[in-house]
C-alpha cells in the first residue's frame, strides 16, 4: 500500500502542554507588523559589518568549496527503503539519513515522515549557481516508495527545495506537509494544497484511514508538534523573518506505549527518569531540531579556539527553549540534531549549533538516542568538512557520554534502527 491507499484527517490538538508564557507569543512582531523574532538573550543578529569583512577575506571562487573536501572521503550508501506498508509487532523505529538535514523516519505504526527534503544538487534559487553538493545525492524522490508526512523546519534553501517538494507532491499526492507559520501560502501557490501550518507549541494529529476493508488494513495516527528553535528565515532580501522557523516532534499515537533502552546516563550517574509527561513520554517519538543556534558567544574574544573552554563554559546565555521542550514534551526516543556550519563562531553561533552545542541540546531535550545531521553535504561554514564528527566525539567524551551508540554520526544513505519496545 502507498499513501494513496489512505485518506488523511487532520485534527488540531487543543490545550497542548506549553510554557506558562507561551500565550504571550513573544516571538511575534508587535504593533501590527508581520514577522518573527528570537525572544531570548542567546540570540544576537549578525553584525552586517562583520559579515562584509568576513566575505571580503574569502576567495569567491572557493566560497562554496573547502580544501578538506578533496580528502574528506565521506561515504554515501544507496539507501534501502522498506516497501511494506505496515510493520509487525516489535517493528523498530527506523531513520535513514539522506544528507544534510533530510531524514526519512518510519514509525513503528508504519507512518513515514520525511524531514527537510532537498534532493537536488544545489541548495539555491537556481540550478546553476549556489552551494553544490560535495557528496553524492543518495537517491531521487521517485526511489522513495512511501511518504506520508513531510515536515519543514524553515524556508532557507538548504531545508526547503521547490523542485523537491513539487516532485514529492506529484509522486505522493496524498502526502501532507507540516510547516511553520507563514509558509502555507507558498506551498499552495506551488500547487500543494495538503499543508498545515503551526505556531510554536501547537500540535496536530494526522490519521491515515485505509480505503476499503481488509484484515491487513488499519488506521495510523501520529501527533506532529511545532516547537521553538533559534534561527531566521528568508528566501530573498524582502522576506527576512516573515515566516517562522521551528523544530518539530512527531509521536506515534497508534502503537502501544513503549520505550527503547536509554543508552546513557546523566552526568551525575543517574539514569534519566522514564516516567515523564503525557503520551509523548511513553510512545515512540522523534525530535527534529531543524536548523538552530544555541548560545551567544559575543563575549568570547576573537580567536578563542574553543568557546566552551573555561572560563566560557558557564555563564553565557543559552536558548531556554530546549530545556522547556525536554521538560514539557520529552523524553524522546530519537533526536535528529545539527552539528555543522558553525564557523566562524562569531557569526554563526546564534544560527547554527556546534557539536558541543548539539550535545547540550541533546541533554536538554531529553533524547534517549540521537543522530547527527547538517554536515557532510554542502559547504555552509568555514570548518573542515570532517571536523564536526571529530568534535562531536570530543564533546560526548567531555560530557561523560559514550562515543558510540548514544549520539552517532551515521553514513549518508544509512538506515539506523532503534528498539521500539
Amino acid at each position: 500500500m502507498s499513501c494513496t491507499d489512505f485518506t488523511a484527517a487532520i485534527r488540531l490538538v487543543e490545550n497542548s502542554t506549553a510554557p506558562a508564557d507561551a500565550a504571550e507569543k513573544k516571538h511575534h512582531l508587535r504593533d501590527g507588523k508581520t514577522g518573527f523574532v528570537n525572544p531570548w538573550p542567546s540570540w544576537q543578529p549578525m553584525n552586517p559589518e562583520a559579515v562584509k569583512a568576513h566575505l571580503k577575506n574569502r576567495k569567491w571562487l572557493s566560497l562554496w568549496t573547502h580544501p578538506s573536501v578533496a580528502e574528506a572521503n565521506i561515504q554515501v550508501l544507496k539507501p534501502t527503503f522498506s516497501t511494506a506498508r505496515y510493520g509487525t509487532d516489535g517493528t523498530p523505529l527506523r531513520a535513514t539519513w539522506l544528507g544534510h538535514a533530510c531524514y526519512l523516519v518510519e514509525l513503528p505504526c508504519g507512518l513515514r515522515i520525511l524531514f527537510d527534503p532537498v534532493l537536488t544538487d544545489r541548495c539555491s534559487p537556481v540550478s546553476w549557481f549556489g552551494p553544490k553538493r560535495f557528496t553524492k545525492l543518495p537517491c531521487e524522490v521517485h526511489e522513495i516508495p512511501i511518504i506520508d508526512i513531510v515536515v519543514i523546519s524553515h524556508n532557507h534553501y538548504d531545508h526547503l527545495s521547490h523542485p523537491t517538494v513539487v516532485e514529492i507532491h506529484k509522486r505522493h499526492p496524498q502526502a501532507h506537509f507540516f510547516v511553520p507559520l507563514g509558509d502555507a501560502d507558498w506551498f499552495r501557490s506551488s500547487g500543494i494544497p495538503n499543508v498545515t501550518e503551526l505556531d510554536w507549541w501547537e500540535e496536530a494529529d494526522i490519521t491515515l484511514e485505509p480505503q476499503g476493508v481488509g484484515d491487513n488494513k488499519r488506521a495510523m495516527t501520529a501527533r506532529v508538534s511545532c516547537l521553538p528553535a533559534q534561527h531566521t528565515t528568508g528566501r530573498g532580501p524582502l522576506g527576512t523573518d516573515k515566516s517562522l522557523w521551528a523544530s518539530w516532534a512527531v509521536t506515534d499515537m497508534s502503537s502501544a506505549p513503549a520505550w527503547p533502552d536509554s543508552g546513557h546516563e546523566e552526568e551525575d550517574g543517574e539514569e534519566q527518569d522514564e516516567e515523564e509527561g503525557e503520551g509523548a513520554g511513553t510512545r515512540a517519538s522523534v525530535y527534529f531540531a531543524g536548523d538552530t543556534g544555541y548560545r551567544d558567544v559575543t563575549a568570547v574574544p576573537a580567536g578563542t579556539p574553543d568557546d566552551w573552554a573555561a572560563p566560557y563554559d558557564a555563564g553565557l546565555p543559552v536558548c531556554p527553549a530546549f530545556g522547556q521542550i525536554g521538560e514539557l514534551r520529552g523524553p524522546f526516543a530519537l533526536g535528529l540534531l545539527p552539528i555543522g556550519a558553525y564557523e566562524p563562531r562569531a557569526l554563526m553561533a546564534s544560527l547554527h549549533s556546534s557539536p558541543r552545542d548539539a550535545v547540550e541540546i541533546f541533554k536538554a531535550t531529553r533524547c534517549r538516542r540521537a543522530l547527527a545531521m547538517h554536515w557532510g553535504t554542502w559547504i555552509l561554514g568555514d570548518e573542515d568538512v570532517r571536523e564536526p564528527v571529530r568534535l562531536l566525539e570530543q564533546a560526548l567524551t567531555t560530557c561523560g557520554i559514550p562515543t558510540v551508540g548514544v549520539f552517532d554520526a551515521c553514513v549518508i544513505g544509512e538506515t539506523t534502527t532503534f528498539a521500539a519496545g
